[in-house]
């Protein structure tokens, strides 16, 4: 009976099963800005913990919207189950070099979902994915621009450094 069931999915069935690897990514993802967000407040850094609390809630809603959407077509979506995660970091520029490394990765996997779903012809799956496609873009965005302020943060200390170094100068 099982098998007859998947057999009537609006989706297709390796389709199905990467979207439940999917939803497990996307717990994974929010369980790491858990621990992101947790490392900032211990150290102080408190609009950064705030960004990774609602950057937790969010793939947390991307996981469910996935769910949600496997169980609207006839599957069978899994609850996920994650591992541990890194709660030990040196810096901000780190947090943030892998939050852009680890959403890279999942931009990757949505690509493969896309990829999969247009060869099984599955374009439900396909049209649904879009919206991943540009979320994932602007992720990626996102964290980019976070790094660049770090970076440019670097900057400008060394400026403000250097301004010190000439007030040197004049005092001679």
């Amino acid at each position: 009976m099982k098998d007859i069931a998947r057999q009537e999915l609006s989706i297709h069935i390796e389709v199905m099963d990467m979207l439940n690897d999917q939803i497990q990514k996307e717990a994974q993802s929010s369980t790491a800005y858990l621990a992101m967000a947790s490392w900032c407040d211990q150290q102080g850094l408190e609009n950064s913990a705030q960004f990774f609390y609602a950057q937790a809630e969010e793939e947390r809603t991307h996981m469910m919207k996935i769910f949600r959407f496997i169980n609207d077509n006839g599957g069978n979506a899994m609850a996920p189950a994650t591992s541990a995660v890194n709660h030990d970091f040196t810096s901000l520029e780190e947090v943030f070099s892998d939050a852009l490394a680890h959403e890279v990765g999942i931009t990757k996997s949505i690509h493969k979902l896309v990829a999969k779903s247009r060869a099984e012809h599955d374009y439900a799956t396909d049209a649904f994915l879009q919206w991943f496609v540009t979320e994932q873009m602007e992720e990626e965005q996102t964290m980019r621009r976070a790094l660049d302020i770090l970076k440019l943060g670097e900057k400008m200390s060394l400026l403000q450094l250097d301004e010190r170094i000439a007030e040197l100068n004049t005092a001679q």
